[in-house]
């Protein structure tokens, strides 16, 4: 995006994703009671985007391995979100802290990939990886100054680390 369009940019609707976000934990806070599972919901707004963390639950039942089963109730809980709003929803949702864990995970993955690169001149491709996931790396590569790509289809979509 360049600099006059990120100008032209709407600032996000506070009170629209503030209802996302609502909507979310009220989704959220049902699916929980069903489930006979304790924990608190956290709403936020970050950036352009209703942030809704359940907190203070044990286990990792809802987030599967790899992330799997919070992908899939984000997904569940977006489109609640959108049965109620009419509007698509960029929703992130979190459970005991696990993409805060991920996230710092992957930039530390970026940074030593970005590093071999520059050492090697070899580009590198990296495991299949979510969006969100994706994003982090590709971020984190550009932070050291090189530059990635993303290559293949979902679910199996990847990022390559590209030498300067």
């Amino acid at each position: 995006m360049t600099e006059a369009e990120e100008t032209l940019k709407p600032a996000p609707d506070v009170d629209a994703l503030e209802q996302e976000g609502e909507i979310a934990a009220d989704y959220l806070e049902g699916l929980l009671d069903i489930a006979d599972l304790d924990g608190d919901i956290d709403m936020d707004v970050e950036g352009d985007r209703a942030v809704v963390s359940v907190v203070g639950i044990k286990g990792d039942d809802l987030v599967g391995p790899g992330g799997e089963v919070l992908e899939a109730l984000q997904e569940l809980t977006r489109l609640a979100v959108h049965r109620q709003t009419g509007e698509r929803s960029r929703l992130m949702l979190d459970v005991g802290g696990y993409r805060e864990r991920r996230r710092t995970e992957l930039t530390k993955l970026g940074t030593d990939i970005a590093a071999d690169v520059k050492r090697s001149g070899e580009p590198k491709s990296l495991q299949p990886m979510t969006p969100f996931e994706r994003k982090i790396v590709h971020d984190a590569v550009a932070a050291a100054g090189l530059r990635s790509e993303s290559e293949g289809e979902e679910p199996r979509r990847f990022v390559v680390v590209l030498p300067a």
